[in-house]
């Protein structure tokens, strides 16, 4: 009897062993770590939206830098590595086993008070961080629609150069006047 039951647990073992093996195989045995952090656009304006996109990066997690606050990073859904453009379909179907793909993706807004300069990214998933330095550039804000003037208007010097133009343009005006009547006459 006690033979029986060892050999039905080793039997149970044996068979949670056989389950999981092939799942790891599928996986490769491997924490996926993440990699390649691209940010788009790479030069952004004050208050602009980034675009953060992490391979290796599965279950999501999130992104971080001084620029922008904490952004959540979601996993792309769709299979042949779709993040790609399919480019992983071509090759064998070797993505095509996962049901999707490792990529994760969120959108950051920047600081209205970021300093112009480069900024690091530093991306958190699967209890693993990876740091890709100077991965965007913030440049300074853009007044749109005011056409770049500042709110204060022209200043005493803008006035000075302006009206000494327009006297200018009247006197060569009168000058070229004056002689062309003096040509006629002639």
């Amino acid at each position: 009897m006690r033979n029986t039951r060892a050999l039905a647990a080793a039997g149970a073992a044996v068979a949670v062993l056989g389950v999981a093996a092939p799942a790891a195989v599928a996986d490769g045995g491997r924490v996926p770590n993440p990699s390649n952090i691209v940010a788009l656009p790479s030069v952004i304006a004050r208050g602009g939206q980034l675009t953060i996109t992490v391979d290796g990066c599965p279950n999501g997690g999130h992104a971080t830098s001084n620029a922008f606050e904490r952004t959540n990073l979601t996993p792309v859904s769709g299979g042949n590595d779709a993040g790609r453009g399919g480019l992983d379909a071509g090759r064998g179907g070797i993505d095509a086993g996962r049901g999707g793909n490792d990529t994760a993706r969120g959108t950051a807004t920047i600081h209205q008070d970021a300093r112009p300069g480069s900024y690091d990214i530093t991306v958190h998933c699967s209890g693993r961080s990876l740091t890709r330095p100077a991965a965007f550039t913030v440049i300074g804000g853009v007044r749109g629609g005011i056409g770049g003037s500042s709110a204060t208007g022209a200043t005493p010097t803008d006035m000075a150069i302006g009206g000494s133009l327009v006297a200018a343009a009247v006197v060569g005006s009168g000058v070229f006047w004056m002689r062309r009547r003096a040509e006629k006459r002639i």
